[in-house]
C-alpha cells in the first residue's frame, strides 16, 4: 500500500520590526515553533542564522535566502510577529520562487496605558502590498490567535497546497504504455503545451516491447508467480481461467510497471489497456492495475490528463493514500445529488474491508477473456478532482463529497453524495472535462484549489457550492 508520506520541507522566516516590543515577538516566535513540532511540519528554522532566529532589517535578506537554499526548502512561511519589516519579507519570498504563506498572530487588547506590544494586521496589510508589488503569489491565514484551529487547518491546507504546486513546477514524468485509444477522442491532449507550460513529460513506452518483456519476465520468474497465484486463488473469487497462467501473466504485468517507473523515475503511468495489451496476455489486465495503483498514481485508457490528475491529487494527500481513476458514470435512481464512481482496476487498499476480491468476465462486453476486477470500495468522504483542457485553457475542478448507500453493481465502483450534484454536472458539462476523475478518500479540496495560485495556467473550478 502507498505510503510515502512526503510531506515539504517549511522554512520558517519569522518577520520582526525594529519597533513594538521585541521581547514578546520572539515569545511568539517560540510557541509557534512548538505549535509546529506538535503538528509533525518538518522546518527549518533561522535560529542559527540570525539574533532570535528573526528578520527585523533589509540587510538579513541575503543570509536568509542563502540559508534557506541550502537547506532546500519547498515552501516558506512568513509569520509576523510583532509588525513586520515587508521590504525583507518581500525580497526573501521574491528571490527563494517557493509557495509561501503569510499569517500574524490576532492582536491583544492594549495595555493599560494605552500602548500596544504589537501592530500584526496593520503588518501583514504591508507585507502584502509588497508581495503583490513583486509577483509573488502567496496563500494567508486570517489573523487569529495561534491555539484556533484556523491556524493549524491552515498550515495544513497550505503545505498540501505547495505539495501539489511543486510537483508540477518541478515537472512530472508519467509513462505512457502504449498510445492513445483509436476511438477515445476524450484523451487527446497536447504534449508539446503540456511539457512547455506545466513541465509534464510524457514519456512513451512501445506496447511492443513492453509486450515481450511482460513474457519474458513471466517465463523467468513463473515458479515465484505460481506460488504467488496459487496463493491468491486461496482468497479470491477467480473466476474464467482454466489455469494459472493468465494470473501469471497479470503479475508479470504488475512488475514490469513498476520496473519501468523505477528505471524511468516515474511519477505516474497511463496505459493502453486494450486491446492489444489484453490480447497478448489472453486475459484484462486491471487487477495488475489495481495493484501498480497500491503504490503508484495510475490512470487507465491512456488518459494522460487523468494520469496528471492522479498525481496532483495524490500530492494533496502527501502520497499516503492510494488514488483512482474513476469514471463519473449515472446518476443515482433516487438521490438527487448522488452519482456512481464506477470503473475497474481500484486499488486493493479501497476494497470495502467485509467485501472479498473477485476477477471474472467483463461486465458489459461479451469476451471471452476473464481478469476484470469485481468489488466495491469503502465508505468515507472523499475528494474528486480532474485536470483538463482544450486550447490552452487548462482548468482543475475540485469537490468534496462523501459515500453513501446504493445499488449494487458490477466492477469496482462506489456512491457519492455531494451538496448539489445538477451544479457539478452542468459546471463539469460545460468545461474543458471527461467522465474520468480521480478519487481519493479524505477532504483536501480546498488544498488542490489553494495550489493553483502557485501554477500559473491552471485556473480552479470548484465544484461545490460552499467552499
Amino acid at each position: 500500500m502507498q505510503n510515502h508520506d512526503h510531506r515539504p520541507l517549511l522554512g520558517l522566516c519569522p518577520i520582526g520590526k525594529f519597533v513594538f516590543s521585541h521581547a514578546d515577538a520572539v515569545r511568539l516566535k517560540q510557541e509557534l515553533q512548538a505549535a509546529l513540532r506538535g503538528w509533525n511540519v518538518r522546518f527549518v528554522d533561522l535560529d542559527a542564522v540570525l539574533p532570535d532566529g528573526m528578520v527585523r532589517e533589509q540587510g538579513h535578506v541575503d543570509a536568509v535566502v542563502r540559508h534557506f537554499r541550502q537547506q532546500a526548502i519547498d515552501c516558506l512561511f512568513l509569520p509576523h510577529c510583532n509588525f513586520g519589516t515587508e521590504g525583507a519579507a518581500g525580497m526573501i519570498a521574491h528571490k527563494l520562487q517557493v509557495p509561501t504563506l503569510l499569517w500574524g498572530p490576532r492582536d491583544e487588547a492594549p495595555l493599560a496605558d494605552g500602548t500596544r506590544l504589537r501592530d500584526t494586521l496593520c503588518g501583514l496589510f504591508a507585507s502584502s502590498k509588497v508581495l503583490h508589488k513583486l509577483g509573488v503569489p502567496f496563500s494567508y491565514i486570517e489573523n487569529c490567535r495561534l491555539g484556533e484551529p484556523a491556524l493549524a487547518e491552515g498550515v495544513d491546507r497550505f503545505l498540501r497546497a505547495a505539495n501539489v504546486a511543486n510537483s508540477l513546477r518541478r515537472g512530472l514524468r508519467i509513462g505512457h504504455i502504449g498510445q492513445r485509444i483509436d476511438f477515445f477522442w476524450t484523451t487527446i491532449v497536447n504534449e508539446s503545451e503540456l511539457l512547455e507550460r506545466f513541465g509534464v513529460e510524457i514519456l512513451p513506452l512501445d506496447m511492443a516491447t513492453f509486450i515481450e518483456n511482460v513474457r519474458d519476465r513471466a517465463r523467468r520468474g513463473r515458479d515465484g508467480y505460481l506460488a504467488e497465484a496459487t496463493q491468491l486463488a486461496a482468497k479470491a473469487e477467480i473466476a474464467g481461467f482454466d489455469n494459472h497462467d493468465p494470473l501469471i501473466r497479470i503479475l508479470a504485468v504488475r512488475d514490469q510497471m513498476l520496473a519501468l517507473a523505477g528505471q524511468h523515475g516515474l511519477d505516474g503511468l497511463a496505459v493502453q489497456d486494450f486491446n492489444s495489451l489484453m490480447d497478448a496476455m489472453g486475459t484484462y489486465c486491471f487487477f495488475a492495475n489495481s495493484m501498480v495503483s497500491d503504490r503508484l498514481p495510475l490512470a487507465c485508457e491512456s488518459d494522460i490528463h487523468g494520469a496528471i490528475s492522479a498525481v496532483l491529487t495524490s500530492r494533496a494527500n502527501f502520497d499516503t493514500n492510494p488514488v483512482f481513476i474513476t469514471d463519473v458514470t449515472i446518476r443515482h435512481p433516487e438521490n438527487d445529488n448522488a452519482v456512481l464512481l464506477w470503473h475497474a482496476g481500484a486499488p486493493l487498499a479501497m476494497k470495502a474491508p467485509d467485501e472479498r476480491l473477485r476477477l471474472g468476465h467483463h461486465w458489459i462486453l461479451p469476451s471471452p477473456l476473464a481478469g476484470m476486477t469485481h468489488f466495491p470500495l469503502r465508505q468515507g468522504p472523499m475528494t474528486l478532482a480532474r485536470f483538463d483542457g482544450d486550447r490552452g485553457d487548462y482548468q482543475l475542478a475540485v469537490g468534496e463529497g462523501r459515500s453513501c448507500a446504493g445499488p449494487d453493481t458490477l466492477n469496482n465502483y462506489v456512491w457519492m453524495q455531494v451538496d448539489d450534484w445538477p451544479h457539478w454536472e452542468r459546471l463539469l458539462m460545460q468545461g474543458p472535462f471527461i467522465h474520468h476523475s480521480c478519487m481519493a478518500y479524505g477532504h483536501f479540496g480546498k488544498a488542490l484549489i489553494e495550489a493553483c495560485q502557485f501554477i500559473p495556467g491552471l485556473t480552479p473550478l470548484p465544484l461545490n457550492t460552499v467552499t
